[in-house]
């Protein structure tokens, strides 16, 4: 309980059932996803079912495995930056200037880590708010390799830089070895931080065509050593 009340001292505005808070972020941010997106690109539909989809999912989660009784500045980033990925979602079906797509991506990869830390900092940690995380800057990943490839910048081989985790976790059940428990990782992290990084190299209007090879080479060997890495760790764990 004392820890508890220290949340609340923390995070007043998120003390109560984190369900319901959850709900009331995710309307409002919804709300500045409409008129966001219409400006942008001039429809919304494909930004908006992206993000209650996702909201959705996250819902789901937060009700049976949220071990705390107040949702937290933390988890309140990482739906905000869910928000700004869904809003570039709409790229990938209307063509946007390639400025606003390039801020908005900038802010989403600027805001990571925030959540982590805030977590921390008002004893928020959760096996959930990891996973809200970690699937965030997936997506985020898989969403700005469409945006290239669909903007011609680049060729398929982008999707390497986006899809990694899916082929993965798709992996996995064909080789259940790969479901294991992986512990924590700055190699891992820092994996993460250079796929998005190279994403928005690639995705910045002024970046030199001689340089974009070698930006979404380097990024792509680095991010599938370090799933191999894993792969190995995990696939040693069973034998």
């Amino acid at each position: 309980m004392i820890e508890s009340n220290a949340h609340k001292a923390l995070w007043p505005w998120g003390a109560g059932k984190p369900a319901t808070v959850f709900a009331m972020l995710a309307f409002g941010l919804l709300c500045a996803i409409v008129p966001l997106t219409y400006w942008i690109y001039g429809t919304f539909v494909l930004p908006v079912l992206v993000f209650v989809v996702i909201a959705a999912i996250c819902m789901r989660g937060l009700l049976y495995t949220y071990p705390h009784d107040v949702l937290g500045a933390c988890n309140a980033v990482t739906l905000g930056r869910a928000a700004l990925v869904a809003v570039l979602a709409g790229a990938l079906v209307v063509p946007a200037s390639a400025w606003a797509i390039f801020g908005i991506a900038t802010v989403a990869f600027a805001l990571d880590g925030l959540d982590g830390w805030l977590a921390r900092r008002a004893r928020l940690s959760s096996d959930f708010g990891a996973r809200f995380d970690m699937e965030v800057d997936a997506l985020l990943g898989a969403v700005l390799a469409l945006v290239l490839l669909v903007s011609g910048t680049v060729s398929v081989e982008i999707l390497v830089l986006g899809f990694a985790r899916y082929v993965f976790v798709l992996a996995s059940f064909i080789w259940p070895a790969l479901q294991g428990s992986l512990p924590d990782s700055l190699r891992r992290k820092a994996g993460c931080v250079v796929q998005i990084a190279a994403l928005i190299i690639l995705l910045f209007p002024l970046t030199p065509a001689w340089l974009l090879a070698p930006v979404a080479l380097a990024g792509a060997a680095v991010l599938l050593y370090s799933f191999a890495v894993d792969a190995i760790y995990l696939v040693r764990q069973k034998t």
